[in-house]
């Protein structure tokens, strides 16, 4: 007698669950209390400390715009304290759940971080004016090769292979865009020059960590360094004394579409960037679809969680292995190309500073999903503008305090402050073929 079981949501065509972004809910629950009560406390203490008595102005729109929003200008001590008053009632709501043994919905931590941080800015930019626009846009510009790197090393970790060498891949597609863009005359080309250049590191990380068996840790921080060195010495004998001819490509410009740049505040957020940014949202898009909805992405994801298993049902895992690796060295030397092409027209040494081990703590943080690292990418990218943007309009906030918040955020992160996760089972751990 034959027994009948039912499918599995792999048999039916669509996805099991995914283990490696799949929360801890009792953990979550527990500890998202904790964080609001701190940060609400926190911004309490800031505000008791050191008082800003005056109007903070929120410029919503800029004069050159199709649709003018008004600006909104409101009192800088007693906005912050309502939006603490605020977050203390996010904080109440979500003790009251917890209490309750209710689920914690998705909208507390999205009002939390709305209100906490227009108190914050009320405060810090008092007798000034925040212009809404260009913080946002700012933040989507800086955040490209941090965005470009977390794709990178989502995809490589999903299909086992730690990608240390972003920032190498970062900055040798920075090199290789700059020289071609320069030759041709071409930003297209630069940049098809800086995906080859980026899969090129991965190949030679591949290369020792697949087929060779050496610990992928070792071999992306050495490649890092190879790369930071070759570059220095290229740029120095090479770029430098042909300057005119190797290291001055034509800066990408921004690019308004049409309509959807006029729409009021998101438009000019963005839909008035450069075409790098419209080619990131196609890729963060194909990237996300493919890894979830696509028998590829099923077959990335089984060898980076169980290799043996894929293996037995006829899966080529060092194949698929190398294949990934390659794809996300080429979407991270995308992300070098905007040091050299849009960020300054040229090349420099060590221009990416540090911006691949930033991407790779967006991946962290972001749980190995395409989606939750863009967003991650996008705080640190908010974080570095906004530094600047306080620095311009005199803000007492010290730039220091701004520039490691990501990092603070990153090692809040890392020790589950915001929900345990994992990497994939198989990440780091070569497979030798029986």
């Amino acid at each position: 007698m034959s027994t009948v079981t039912n499918p599995t949501p792999a048999d039916q065509g669509g996805l099991a669950p995914d283990p490696a972004v799949t929360p801890t809910k009792a953990a979550g629950a527990k500890k998202l209390p904790i964080i609001f009560g701190v940060m609400a406390a926190l911004l309490a203490i800031v505000l008791l400390r050191s008082a800003h008595e005056g109007d903070t102005t929120f410029q919503l729109s800029a004069e050159t715009d199709f649709v003018t929003l008004p600006d909104i200008t409101v009192p800088s001590m007693l906005t912050a304290w309502l939006m603490v008053l605020v977050c203390v009632a996010v904080a109440g709501e979500s003790v009251r759940r917890l209490l309750a043994h209710v689920r914690q919905p998705a909208w507390l931590p999205i009002v939390f971080a709305l209100a906490w941080m227009t108190g914050f800015l009320s405060w810090a930019a008092a007798d000034g004016r925040i212009r809404v626009v260009s913080l946002f846009a700012g933040a989507v510009a800086l955040a490209i090769p941090l965005v470009f790197g977390a794709l990178g090393g989502v995809l490589g970790e999903r299909a086992g292979v730690v990608n240390i060498a972003i920032e190498g891949q970062l900055l040798f597609g920075a090199f290789a865009a700059a020289i071609t863009a320069s030759l041709t005359g071409s930003s297209l080309a630069g940049l098809v020059a800086a995906m080859v250049a980026g899969a090129l590191i991965a190949l030679i990380l591949g290369l020792f960590a697949i087929t060779y068996f050496v610990d992928q840790v070792i071999v992306g921080v050495v490649l890092n360094v190879l790369v930071v060195g070759l570059t220095n010495f290229l740029f120095r004998q090479v770029l430098t004394p042909n300057a005119d001819t190797l290291n001055s490509p034509e800066r990408m410009r921004a690019f308004p579409i049409p309509v959807l740049g006029d729409i009021p505040l998101i438009g000019p957020i963005l839909f008035r960037q450069t075409p790098l940014v419209y080619l990131l949202y196609i890729v963060v898009a194909l990237v996300a679809y493919a890894l979830y909805r696509t028998r590829w992405g099923l077959r990335v994801r089984a060898v980076g969680e169980h290799p043996k298993a894929a293996d037995t049902v006829g899966i080529r895992v060092n194949r698929t292995r190398y294949r990934t690796i390659l794809l996300a060295g080429a979407i991270a030397g995308l992300g070098g190309a905007y040091f050299s092409l849009v960020s300054v027209a040229g090349f420099n040494r060590e221009m990416t500073g540090g911006a691949g081990y930033i991407a790779l703590a967006a991946v962290i943080f972001g749980k190995w999903d395409p989606i939750r690292a863009t967003l991650a990418a996008l705080l640190f990218g908010f974080a570095s503008n906004l530094q600047g943007v306080l620095s311009a309009i005199g803000s007492p906030v010290p730039s220091q305090f701004m520039l490691m918040l990501p990092y603070l955020v990153t090692i809040f992160a890392v020790a589950g402050l915001v929900g345990r996760s994992r990497p994939p089972a198989a990440d780091g751990v070569p497979y030798k073929q029986q």
